[in-house]
């Protein structure tokens, strides 16, 4: 995951309409630090064209502001520009990726 510390360096990847990731995550989290390498592992091998990004939101308010994020971890989801499903601290792996195989696969087939 590429860290994002400017609110532009997200803002511009979203308008690409790729398929993005955002990834909350806290310096003392433990569960972000349990979290991240699974969804990270399962996001690449199931999802390919995916962009996958963090934030730290001690270092970065402006952007967790921004996205309304109120706690960690919390996994944005953006297909074609917009905000198409957020995650929040209790999340199953598999139903996750269950989720997310049908947009995926209709905005990015070939």
């Amino acid at each position: 995951m590429k860290i994002i510390q400017k609110l532009e360096q997200i803002q511009n990847s979203i308008n690409t309409s790729n398929p993005i990731l955002v990834y909350f995550s806290g310096e003392n989290c433990s569960v972000c630090k349990v979290l991240k390498p699974k969804i990270e592992e399962e996001i690449i091998k199931n999802f390919p064209k995916f962009e996958l990004f963090e934030v730290k939101t001690d270092l970065d308010k402006e952007i967790t502001s921004h996205f309304t994020v109120f706690s960690i971890p919390t996994t944005l989801i953006f297909f074609d520009k917009k905000e198409f499903k957020r995650y929040g601290r209790n999340m199953s792996i598999a139903l996750f990726i269950e989720e997310l195989k049908r947009p995926y696969n209709l905005m990015c087939e070939e």
